[in-house]
């Protein structure tokens, strides 16, 4: 199968390895916008020792047309929501199915918007393909994985998702200043935590693992709690001034009998001297991700990933990139439409032997 990526970012990258290992897809274009990355060999953008014989293009018009099987979009719709949707809807028009972190609203489509799931199960319809968004928090790791830990209990009173992670380790700086907040004053509440937002994002994950456990929820409750940095510190995007926001621990409760049954929690911090009272990764560094079965057994599970040098972002993102590519052959073969991750199996690392490093 001819697969595309689409954007070389932090997911991109990932992307791209995930393609070249699978040895059911051929990796078949690589689209940019960054001028500076066209005739780039794939391999080199992805961070391989080795040539792929694929040169990035900025050319979508003639990527598309040539009819690629399977777009793996991982252009950034943290800060172009809007433009993101509209590139997704001509890969769909061009009949490629369509993988992708980039539009939170569709990590449950049973509780997206209904003009944007409209417009997506259109173009579906018309290419005749599908589409399946998902990433790790929210992705895999507050979908499938609860669900999966959930078969191995036999009573369950609470799950919670829990994403433990310093963001001086995940090189966005427009999402980690603006989006989430840190190092903007304290009287300023960031986009992420504006009244709404979390359900927005984190909500159709909470209904969907509400759903995989046949339980109903009454509402979904958001909790905010922020830090200020007690000193200036500075990391690979900069500097982060004393007295600015440090720290971020926000839950997503979904409600059942007048109590949090499931929750989604992010403790998260700019540097790992902030809020050093919040729970923190075992061994200190830099991210993880955990869920935790409240019930009998009482479960907790922590999933720890490391890539591109031993970073836990970069781990992360692999995971979730892998999550993506993984599924293009079952998409390939399901009907048109929008799936879920309780639709998309999870695929065993069949014949996935290292080619290069």
């Amino acid at each position: 199968m001819r697969v595309v990526v689409w954007g070389t970012g932090n997911m991109g990258r990932a992307g791209i390895r995930a393609v070249d290992a699978h040895p059911e897809l051929t990796l078949s274009h690589v689209l940019v916008a960054n001028p500076e990355k066209v005739g780039v060999d794939a391999g080199s953008l992805a961070g391989l020792e080795c040539s792929l014989g694929v040169a990035a293009t900025s050319d979508v018009d003639a990527v598309l047309a040539s009819g690629p099987d399977a777009v793996v979009y991982t252009a950034s719709g943290d800060v172009r929501p809007q433009e993101a949707v509209a590139d997704i809807v001509r890969c769909l028009h061009a009949g490629a199915a369509v993988v992708t972190p980039s539009v939170y609203a569709l990590y449950d489509p049973t509780s997206a918007p209904a003009e944007l799931l409209s417009l997506l199960e259109e173009a579906a319809k018309q290419g005749g393909t599908s589409l399946f968004v998902s990433g790790i928090d929210p992705g895999w790791g507050n979908d499938v994985l609860p669900l999966l830990v959930s078969g191995v209990a036999s009573t369950v009173e609470q799950v919670r998702c829990i994403e433990l992670f310093d963001y001086s380790t995940y090189d966005q700086p427009d999402a980690v200043r603006y989006s989430v907040g840190m190092g903007q004053p304290m009287d300023e509440v960031p986009v992420m935590v504006a009244p709404g937002v979390p359900t927005m994002i984190w909500g159709g994950q909470v209904r969907l693992i509400a759903r995989g456990l046949g339980l109903e929820l009454e509402e979904i409750v958001e909790k905010v709690e922020r830090r200020a940095l007690e000193q200036t510190v500075t990391n690979p995007m900069g500097t982060f001034e004393a007295g600015t926001q440090g720290g971020l621990r926000f839950e997503i409760q979904g409600m059942a009998e007048g109590r949090p049954a499931i929750v989604v929690e992010h403790i998260t911090r700019i540097d790992a001297s902030v809020a050093p009272d919040w729970p923190s990764p075992a061994d200190g560094a830099a991210g993880a991700h955990k869920v935790v079965i409240e019930g009998r057994p009482r479960i907790e599970v922590t999933v720890e990933a490391t890539d591109e040098g031993d970073n836990r972002a970069a781990g992360g993102n692999a995971t979730a990139a892998a999550r993506l590519v993984n599924a293009i052959p079952w998409l390939r073969s399901a009907g048109p439409g929008i799936y879920d991750a309780l639709a998309v199996p999870l695929s065993p690392a069949v014949g996935k032997l290292k080619r290069c490093s």
